[in-house]
């Protein structure tokens, strides 16, 4: 079970809004979900937590590149919005891995092409490594220091709204 709210920087502070995922295939649509509850294009975090298994934060600021933190990359690759996140992260193709794992390849097949077998090698040279990954500053600015960041654990989505002063907001939507 997923949770995901979008908080929103406004002059008067941060106005936040639950967001459904069901539409969302790939980080940039994720990216434009965000700009669109943008205020003045100014920042936009995306909050994604499944079941206190991991958490990722995606922060959008105007036409910037997003930004990506995930508590526990081994853990989130392992499901569906998790893996859109690492697989962005470790620079991945998710549609190239996803259709290797639907073709459930042991390297048998006839006409199995090198490119494949190259993509293969690279997925075991680039592993998910265990713990947080990503951008570890991306809420510096906003008051989560890197440290406090990583120190995160239980309700770190709460602990974060309270560093940020919108732990009522973010509450109101969960």
């Amino acid at each position: 079970m997923y949770f995901a709210a979008l908080l929103a920087r406004t002059e008067d502070g941060w106005e936040a809004s639950d967001t459904e995922l069901d539409d969302v295939e790939a980080l940039a649509d994720l990216a434009d979900l965000a700009r669109e509850a943008a205020i003045d294009e100014d920042t936009v975090l995306v909050f994604i937590e499944q079941e206190d298994a991991w958490f990722g934060i995606v922060r959008v600021d105007g036409e910037d590149d997003p930004r990506i933190f995930v508590s526990d990359a081994s853990a989130a690759s392992r499901s569906s919005y998790g893996a859109m996140l690492t697989d962005e992260l470790l620079g991945r193709d998710a549609d190239e891995v996803d259709e290797l794992d639907a073709l459930d390849l042991d390297g048998t097949e006839d006409g199995e092409d090198e490119e494949t077998e190259d993509e293969e090698v690279a997925d075991e040279t680039n592993p998910v490594p265990a713990g947080p990954l990503g951008d570890t500053k991306l809420l510096s600015d906003l008051g989560v220091s890197e440290k406090e960041l990583l120190a995160l654990s239980d309700d770190a989505l709460g602990e974060i709204a309270d560093a940020l002063g919108c732990s009522e907001v973010l509450e109101a939507v969960r």
